[in-house]
């Protein structure tokens, strides 16, 4: 796929979707941050269900670290892997109130040295928190990447790679919902909706559906 090309496929996006933005739901960084480590192999659905109640109580790391694995379970109960999460978020606010003055840290390494946060939840903290061009590849952006050529690769890490070098610079920001939205409602895994699909007659996947 040539630069022609993508620069069109993002400018129909932004077109359609000028200010594109997480469906996860919160208010400050940290928030977000806790609401990412949550939403590990759990639909956005699920997980804003469960921080409306959570976040209503306590959303600071010092608040939830009150309540302990156990209290905070009662909240997360109805997301998967919740036993695990819950352990990763306790460990997580202890290490930002020891560590970080109970301040969300604005470096990559920071990031993923915190318990349930790998290079994806970090690029996502990175990008909507603090502004950062950094693009998460999740399972979404994963196919739509390799499904219309923007970018294709083996693994989430050579995806990102090429996007974050091949699509054109004034994109690289947003680029990360864009797709994954597209992916979500549009390019879908079983059945992508390429009849609706506003950039068809662009993407160079062979087995479009009628």
């Amino acid at each position: 796929m040539n630069r022609k090309k993508r620069t069109e496929i993002f400018s129909r996006l932004r077109a359609a979707n000028p200010d594109p933005t997480t469906e996860l739901e919160y208010d400050t960084p940290f928030e977000l941050l806790v609401a990412v480590i949550l939403s590990a192999q759990a639909t956005d659905v699920s997980v804003n269900k469960a921080t409306r109640r959570l976040f209503g109580v306590a959303d600071t790391p010092q608040s939830i670290l009150d309540l302990g694995v156990d209290g905070l379970k009662r909240y997360i109960k109805t997301i998967g892997l919740y036993n695990s999460k819950a352990k990763n978020v306790i460990a997580t606010c202890r290490i930002l109130l020891e560590e970080h003055d109970g301040e969300v840290p604005e470096d990559r390494k920071a990031l993923e040295a915190l318990p349930g946060v790998g290079r994806k939840t970090a690029n996502v903290v990175l990008n909507t928190a603090f502004g950062h061009p950094t693009i998460a590849v999740d399972t979404h952006i994963f196919r739509v990447s390799n499904r219309t050529g923007i970018a294709p690769g083996k693994t989430p890490l050579e995806v990102e790679r090429r996007l974050l070098r091949l699509v054109p610079e004034e994109f690289r920001y947003n680029c990360h919902h864009w797709l994954i939205l597209h992916g979500r409602y549009v390019c879908k895994a079983r059945k992508p909706d390429c009849p609706d699909c506003p950039i068809a007659d662009l993407c160079e996947y062979r087995r479009k559906t009628t």
